[in-house]
């Protein structure tokens, strides 16, 4: 095997606690376990890598100027803050500028992978690649999810978003993307530059740690963002409060204010958590009896978390947030998971395969 020079450029990375940092922080890991020489270009932060470089055989150039501090507070604060979000992708349209700086420094890689959220970071690319045609031989970028196309839910996006799409998408050799639904979502021009390689995953990170004795009632959780009118669970907390079952709930989310008058009506069964590591969360999510899915709305997004709960082993309750069926959610609740979710062709998120993928795509011509 001929070592590859390569670069991953992400705005999230570890300890940051993201489904982009995980995918980037795994992604080199395993990249540097095959053999290849790997560097990391990410923002600075308050963390030495010192450890991690030396255990993994990386290196990690946290170089990069961070976007501003968002505008705090409530009432026009707050509307202010949407808007300038919303319209001009503030605060972290400043890192396409600060990711260009960085990159104009970097040079001869086999293969760059930029990551986003955000997209700035791949706006950084194609600005840096306009002054330094030496930085890379092959670009991928890749997407958790679409850019301009409106997710249902969602204000729609301005117009100008696909004249963005379209520039930087005719830059980039490949735009990778997790599930293969999701290319509808993406403009007709760059459809042959598409790659579905999904979230990776070491499956010896993960290992299941059950205790059928340790819960006295069914305990259940789930982890992850929450938002009203989009992944929002007050019709299934309506239907729990309803059954009169006891039970116990933990959230682990930092969406939780639209919530907080379902905890006074359902006092020790509903429990917040803040987010908290990774390694720490697995062990805490392998206790429960079963873990809580909320679909998405649309088909261009599927939650990484599947794939942790699956390796938990643990049955997972997945509900339409708006359409909830009452009899699946009753057999969990009596211990019945005979409709569980099953995930397929788990293989194919081994990080050791989405390594390959990528590689694979170093040695392919458009």
């Amino acid at each position: 095997m001929n070592s590859k020079k390569i670069l991953i450029v992400t705005r999230f990375f570890h300890p940051d606690i993201t489904p982009r940092a995980f995918r980037a922080f795994e992604l080199a890991k395993e990249l540097s376990r095959q053999g290849h020489n790997v560097t990391v270009l990410t923002t600075k932060r308050d963390f030495d890598y010192t450890e991690i470089e030396n255990k993994h055989k990386l290196t990690i150039k946290a170089t990069v100027k961070n976007e501003p501090k968002e505008l705090l507070g409530g009432g026009i604060k707050r509307a202010i803050r949407f808007s300038l979000k919303h319209f001009f992708l503030f605060p972290f349209i400043f890192l396409s500028r600060h990711f260009k700086n960085s990159l104009k420094k970097e040079s001869d890689y086999d293969l760059l992978i930029s990551i986003a959220h955000p997209y700035p970071v791949h706006f950084g690319v194609v600005l840096a690649l306009n002054k330094n045609k030496l930085l890379t031989k092959t670009w991928i970028a890749d997407c958790g999810d679409p850019f301009a196309s409106e997710q249902e839910g969602r204000l729609k996006n301005p117009f100008y978003y696909k004249i963005i799409e379209k520039w930087f998408c005719e830059k980039t050799n490949f735009i990778t993307i997790p599930i293969a639904e999701a290319k509808v979502a993406y403009p007709s021009m760059c459809q042959h530059k598409l790659k579905v390689i999904p979230q990776g995953f070491n499956f010896k990170d993960i290992t299941p740690n059950y205790d059928l004795s340790k819960n006295k009632v069914p305990t259940f959780a789930y982890a992850g963002n929450l938002s009203p009118g989009i992944r929002d669970p007050r019709k299934f907390l309506d239907f729990l409060i309803e059954t009169g079952k006891d039970f116990k709930l933990i959230l682990y989310t930092r969406n939780k204010g639209f919530l907080l008058s379902y905890a006074e009506v359902l006092g020790q069964k509903l429990e917040f958590r803040e987010y908290v590591p990774r390694d720490v969360l697995l062990k805490e999510l392998g206790q429960m009896d079963f873990l809580l899915n909320l679909e998405n709305k649309n088909t261009v997004q599927s939650p990484s978390k599947l794939i942790d709960y699956t390796l938990l082993e643990r049955p997972i309750l997945s509900i339409k947030p708006f359409d909830i069926n009452k009899q699946t959610i009753m057999e969990f609740l009596n211990g019945d998971f005979t409709n569980a979710l099953v995930l397929k062709n788990v293989e194919d998120y081994n990080i050791k395969n989405v390594a390959v993928q990528f590689l694979a795509l170093n040695k392919k011509e458009l």
